[in-house]
């Protein structure tokens, strides 16, 4: 890369789990990739196939491992790279909620308490995270250990969760608590960021499965 040049960050959620397609809330629970999940990786892996990576990230759960895993499956520039596991990038902990199904949630409690539950920026769960306490771990880890390796010139990959990479999208794009509920990060999605030396936004590309 040239000398001087800030790298890109490109974020990336892991493909369906097992319990995503049953539709419950999976939170800290380590469940692995589905079937269809494990073919979302694949083709993820392809909409970024022109970009160089230098560094990898990934948190400590089986599914976005696995996502990581069939991304770079069949690329020569990812075999000998470093790739680390960071809890602080692991999803949200859903507390009393984990393991329940969302929709079956969301009929008891109502669409707009149900909205603030799961999108909210400081809603508290029993025994789980608030999407600020999820930040407050997220974006730190972010400061310290990814931004100086992009602002080495060097392009950083991150698969991590739907909520680990809303909270970095806040600091990254500067959304405000009240606007945060509307930001979703869907399956097969990919964002790549150009950024400033704070490691806010310059330029923002998505990239999504058809």
């Amino acid at each position: 890369m040239e000398t001087g040049k800030i790298g890109k960050l490109i974020l990336a959620r892991h493909g369906e789990s097992e319990w995503n397609k049953l539709g419950k809330w999976t939170g800290l629970t380590d469940i692995p990739l589905s079937e269809h999940g494990k073919e979302e990786s694949i083709k993820m892996g392809e909409l970024v196939k022109d970009i160089h990576f230098d560094y990898l990230f990934t948190s400590k759960l089986i599914r976005a491992k696995e996502t990581l895993s069939l991304m770079t499956a069949y690329r020569e520039d990812t075999k000998n790279i470093q790739t680390e596991e960071a809890s602080e990038l692991n999803e949200r902990d859903y507390g009393d909620y984990t393991g329940k199904n969302k929709w079956e949630i969301e009929k008891l409690i109502g669409e707009k308490e149900f909205i603030k539950l799961r999108r909210g920026w400081d809603f508290p769960i029993c025994n789980g995270e608030s999407l600020k306490m999820v930040y407050e771990r997220t974006v730190p880890f972010f400061l310290k250990k990814i931004l100086p390796i992009i602002l080495e010139s060097k392009n950083v990959l991150v698969v991590a969760h739907g909520n680990s990479i809303r909270s970095i999208i806040k600091y990254i794009e500067n959304i405000p608590d009240e606007k945060i509920d509307s930001v979703e990060m869907n399956f097969g999605s990919i964002l790549i960021y150009d950024l400033d030396k704070d490691g806010h936004m310059v330029k923002k590309e998505e990239r999504k499965l058809e």
